[in-house]
């Protein structure tokens, strides 16, 4: 047995859990709901499709890590649980072979899950709009796809080094929490913090880009952020009170951004299996 063959049990096993189509569905609903706002609050003028394919990216910011995480957190930790692991293990296939082949696999998932929102929102933007804005609609897409890629990733690397299925959804929630839902709010996020310490109570005066940097390092959703801001002409970006790029230093340019996402596309499958390996299955 190889990775080619977890591959295929997992996705037979895990294509049944339902309630990652529902999330998917959701996140559907919700580009189809920010299109039609978008659509009837431009009496004014002609919708812009530009402006919906942002209200994309805040969507997809919120709940594609939701349908990662959903997909992935039991992969692992689910079957050490159920002792399932133990006749997978007794084949002839390697631990590292194990987690590979998970995260192919709930990858391959979540990457099919979000095609029904990128083809729905395909065919509002036909519908709608003046102007489909093609090269912007598909690096959009490309970098949704990757930084879901990259919660999956994060999820397999915690179900790889939990060995239960509560462990497992407590690491997935928190880190959720703290890379997602508690950064959408400047005032209180983990920068925030890291950003009063360094300059009002120490006083070093660390400019604004370091911090940022920091940020995306830390964080796969400040990096996909700032990896699709270089997506958009600096026309929208103003509106949106953004930076352009190139007012930005280099390490925080979104091509440094893109490259940082691919890093935690690799980096917490590969903690996953340097963990898994020395795991005591008993």
């Amino acid at each position: 047995m190889s990775v080619r063959a977890v591959v295929a049990k997992d996705f037979l096993d895990a294509r049944r859990a339902k309630i990652v189509w529902l999330v998917g569905i959701h996140y559907t609903l919700l580009i189809a709901l920010f299109f039609l706002y978008v659509r009837l609050g431009s009496a004014d003028g002609p919708p812009d499709l530009l402006v919906a394919l942002w209200n994309m990216v805040f969507v997809g910011a919120v709940f594609v890590p939701a349908i990662a995480l959903v997909a992935a957190y039991l992969s692992i930790a689910g079957e050490r649980e159920s002792g399932s692991i133990k006749h997978l293990l007794s084949t002839p296939v390697s631990r590292r072979d194990v987690v590979l082949g998970k995260y192919v696999s709930r990858a391959g998932i979540v990457a099919a899950s979000l095609v029904l929102g990128f083809a729905v929102a395909a065919v509002l933007a036909v519908a709608w709009f003046d102007s489909l804005h093609t090269a912007v609609f598909v690096q959009i897409a490309a970098l949704t796809t990757m930084y879901a890629l990259a919660y999956v990733a994060v999820a397999v690397g915690i179900s790889a080094v939990t060995a239960s299925r509560s462990r497992a959804m407590a690491g997935a929630l928190g880190f959720y929490l703290m890379t997602n839902l508690v950064t959408l709010n400047d005032d209180i996020s983990g920068l925030a913090g890291i950003e009063y310490v360094l300059n009002t109570v120490l006083g070093l005066g660390i400019g604004e880009d370091p911090i940022q940097f920091v940020g995306m390092l830390t964080n796969p959703t400040r990096a996909y952020l700032v990896a699709t801001v270089g997506v958009f002409p600096d026309g929208l970006l103003e509106t949106m009170d953004l930076p352009a790029p190139d007012t930005l230093s280099w390490y925080v340019q979104p091509e440094i951004a893109v490259v940082i996402l691919g890093l935690w596309l690799l980096l917490p499958v590969l903690v996953g299996v340097r963990q898994f390996e020395r795991a005591n299955i008993s």
